[in-house]
């Protein structure tokens, strides 16, 4: 075996040019494939981490609230949600799994800005802000970029955020300062826009008489409907708009307090919420969680039915994602693997045209079949090992040289400039088997060439010109 690895390496520095040649066309395809990997891989990692830090790994709902609980939100809550998270925070193995858990109600209304005379429908959400500002840390991937700190925590109980894009409609942009933020025409010609109803502005106008009047020109109103079906209204000073990354969340999207809009909903009932939001230390705790949970939630579950739902669960569009990539990946692996196989054929090919004279004084000599093909075959492997540690190590090039360079873009999910990042390093999977992979298509292009050579009469062989 040593001998013919030894004749195996003696060949193809024999011919250093075509031998050069082959290993630099695997090793550019090797990187390329690892960098692409690297890449879509920082694409998971950044949408898996936003939508960890703003909707942590599990919620707990009421069972049909994923389906339904759009249309009527508040219709879905959580009964004695305390008693839930004080039974999760009871229990010795969650306790050392979950970083934060936190109770959170979704609710749908009409927010209107009194001064401008414009309104539009809103889906809202209560939270906990010191809360949600802990879930923002998480960052088990190392990222070098950060999710931006809610600017409701340390606020009155009227303050609320919005996206951008209700801002831009209710004519919040000046008195917000949003940079690149048109204005309809109607306002810069007449200086008005579409009207607020009639209702909203009477309840308003009850609600906070003074307001308009005190020329604060960040109040809106917001009108919900309460758990008996009455219609509330309350007045909140907007202290910041956040673009949510995707237009349709970002023309809907009002945050406000948890004890706001409990009051407004529930009044002097028992406050409910619509989740509890559970973020875990890593995110492949999540099976062990789960199973931790079904036991406290079969409990509680007696008087209301109530379920899990994994993060992944909760957001199909991230799940979609990493499946594109994912095929991607594969089809940018068999390209470049059929031009792996191509290049080292015609490699072996022609060394076996090249030698066929020594091919037949080998057989002469007493060779058999089996070591013409095993030699040749050993010189394919060896073109195939060398050529992917040579991708590998120009991928960890590049890749560090990128990273270094702090390019900014903005990836998906993601609403800010980041440094484009490639993960290569501690890819381990990826790199093992991409190349495992290449070196398997070369010896597979190695073994045609191999046969055809063993195959040669000697007669044949040595008489060849």
């Amino acid at each position: 075996m040593m001998m013919t690895f030894n004749l195996a390496l003696r060949n193809l520095l024999r011919n250093r040019r075509r031998s050069l040649a082959t290993l630099v066309a695997m090793s550019i395809g090797c990187a390329a494939i690892l960098l692409f990997g690297g890449f879509s891989g920082n694409i998971n990692y950044e949408m898996h981490t936003r939508i960890v830090q703003r909707g942590g790994h599990l919620q707990i709902q009421h069972r049909d609230f994923y389906l339904y609980g759009s249309g009527n939100p508040t219709a879905y809550g959580i009964d004695d949600y305390g008693a839930i998270l004080h039974a999760i925070d009871a229990d010795p193995e969650l306790r050392k799994m979950v970083t934060v858990a936190t109770p959170s109600l979704q609710f749908g209304g009409i927010a209107g800005n009194y001064a401008a005379s414009v309104s539009r429908t809103v889906i809202g959400t209560g939270f906990v802000a010191g809360d949600v500002n802990r879930m923002r840390l998480w960052n088990d991937f190392a990222l070098r970029s950060k999710a931006p700190v809610s600017a409701l925590e340390g606020t009155g109980p009227d303050a609320a955020v919005v996206g951008v894009g209700v801002a831009r409609v209710l004519q919040l942009c000046d008195a917000l300062k949003i940079e690149r933020c048109p204005k309809p025409e109607t306002e810069r010609s007449e200086g008005g826009g579409k009207a607020l109803p009639d209702d909203i502005a009477q309840l308003s106008a009850l609600e906070t008489p003074s307001a308009s009047a005190a020329g604060n020109l960040r109040r809106i109103e917001v009108l919900v409907v309460n758990s008996k079906g009455a219609p509330n209204v309350t007045s909140l000073e907007v202290v910041r708009a956040e673009d949510q990354g995707v237009k349709e969340l970002d023309e809907v999207s009002v945050s406000m307090h948890l004890e706001k809009i409990q009051q407004l909903v529930y009044g002097k009932s028992a406050p409910k919420v619509t989740s509890i939001i559970l973020q875990l230390r890593h995110s492949d705790q999540v099976p062990e969680a789960v199973s931790r949970l079904k036991p406290i939630l079969d409990r509680f579950s007696t008087s209301q039915p109530l379920a899990v739902q994994d993060f992944r669960d909760l957001n199909p569009f991230f799940v979609q994602t990493v499946q594109m990539f994912d095929t991607i990946f594969g089809f940018v692996f068999i390209l470049i693997g059929a031009i792996v196989l191509f290049t080292v054929s015609n490699t072996m090919n022609t060394a076996v045209v090249e030698r066929t004279v020594e091919i037949g004084t080998l057989r002469a000599i007493g060779l058999r079949r089996s070591g013409i093909r095993r030699l040749f075959v050993t010189e394919g492997t060896l073109l195939g090992v060398f050529g992917a540690l040579l991708g590998v190590v120009l991928a960890f090039l590049v890749s560090w040289m990128v990273n270094r360079m702090h390019i900014p873009w903005v990836p998906p999910s993601t609403v800010e400039p980041v440094p484009l990042t490639i993960l290569v390093a501690g890819e381990t999977r990826m790199i093992v088997g991409t190349t495992l992979g290449l070196i398997c298509i070369a010896i597979a292009s190695a073994w045609w060439p191999s046969y055809r050579a063993a195959q040669m009469k000697v007669v044949d062989a040595l008489r060849h010109v």
